[in-house]
């Protein structure tokens, strides 16, 4: 019996939904920044009904967990939650990062990707990824949120070639050409929905779920910059 997975994310500009039955996939993807309480429920029953199932028919519900936008990561949590509540749905928490680096692979054929988010304040939301054999993917190290130089001192050189996805690296256009090691420029800015359920997946069949009330964001920073000015500890 096939799978059926919903995937959900607003954790950036992008507002995506999908759903995977098998090996088949439906999605609606719309930039649309401000404007995800408004579009993201209507793109669900757009999907839904374009399969021909309901809600309850789900194995599992995933959701962008971020890095991301503090707000559109909640909005896209707090949507997911509720329709995993209503449909009593295993939940599935996934990276916004790894949903760039599979975004990467389905439109380039890329298998090391360099994902970086502008996270503002002077930092990147930052990760690697390599992918594996079976098709899902390695992350090598940590994501982390990191400042530009301090990502240049420490990052590892290899003889990979690496493709760059994600809005950090409009924001840090100069990051490119200092990395020691081969990089190209990609076309993937944002996560989309349709890699997601790639994503998911992989953790459904391991057994990653979470209950909805379990369900939870990754931010990466712990402590916000802004915090630590001086009147504002």
């Amino acid at each position: 019996m096939s799978t059926k997975i919903l995937a959900v994310d607003t954790a950036t500009e992008n507002c995506s939904v999908a759903l995977m039955i098998g090996d088949d996939v439906i999605s609606r993807c719309e930039y649309a920044p401000r404007e995800h309480t408004t579009k993201i429920l209507p793109m669900i029953d757009a999907v839904l009904a374009d399969a021909g199932i309901k809600l309850k028919q789900l194995d599992a519900l995933a959701y962008g967990r971020g890095p991301g936008s503090f707000t559109g990561v909640r909005i896209g949590i707090g949507i997911a939650q509720g329709l995993a509540f209503g449909a009593n749905l295993p939940m599935i928490g996934l990276s916004t990062l790894a949903a760039m680096a599979q975004g990467s692979f389905r439109l380039h054929q890329a298998e090391h990707v360099l994902t970086a988010i502008d996270a503002r304040m002077g930092e990147l939301y930052w990760a690697q990824y390599q992918r594996k054999t079976d098709g899902d993917w390695l992350l090598l190290g940590n994501e982390q949120v990191i400042a530009p130089d301090v990502l240049l001192a420490n990052v590892q050189a290899d003889q990979n070639t690496w493709l760059t996805a994600g809005t950090g690296w409009e924001a840090y256009p100069e990051l490119l050409s200092q990395l020691p090691f081969k990089a190209q420029l990609g076309s993937v800015l944002y996560p989309d929905s349709q890699d997601m359920v790639h994503l998911a997946k992989y953790a459904f069949a391991r057994g990653e779920i979470v209950t909805a009330e379990a369900a939870s964001p990754v931010y990466l920073r712990d402590t916000v910059t802004w915090k630590k000015l001086p009147g504002r500890e």
